[in-house]
């Protein structure tokens, strides 16, 4: 019986060690807005091999969907307010996004590797 419970304080000590550098390092933060119905900056330039939060301002009065096929995200954003929508960890590469509501307005995701 002591021998199961220390084993089982074991697996709970080394399940919370491996949880707790994810608490210590929140994703990197990048913002894109949206004005005029369209995403300012129209390509963002992020890092690869990582979980990211891009907090998407939606500046217009109309809400906007941050729609992405490539990053398997979609997110409705009311006018006048600023949501995180979060990726990854992305490969180095393109990253197409639109806003649903208004297909015309699109922009690019590069995610590029680290520099060694």
């Amino acid at each position: 019986m002591t021998l199961k419970l220390t084993l089982g304080a074991c697996g709970v000590l080394a399940a919370l060690l491996g949880v707790v550098p994810a608490w210590a390092a929140p994703p990197a933060s990048f913002d894109l807005v949206l004005r005029g119905q369209a995403f300012v900056p129209q390509t963002l330039t992020v890092p690869a091999g990582q979980t990211l939060t891009l907090m998407v301002d939606n500046q217009d009065a109309l809400p906007a969907e941050f729609e992405s096929g490539d990053l398997g995200r979609e997110k409705v954003i009311p006018g006048g307010t600023r949501l995180p929508v979060v990726v990854g960890p992305l490969q180095p590469g393109r990253y197409s996004f639109f806003n649903d509501f208004h297909p015309a307005s699109t922009g690019v995701l590069i995610a590029v590797p680290p520099k060694p």
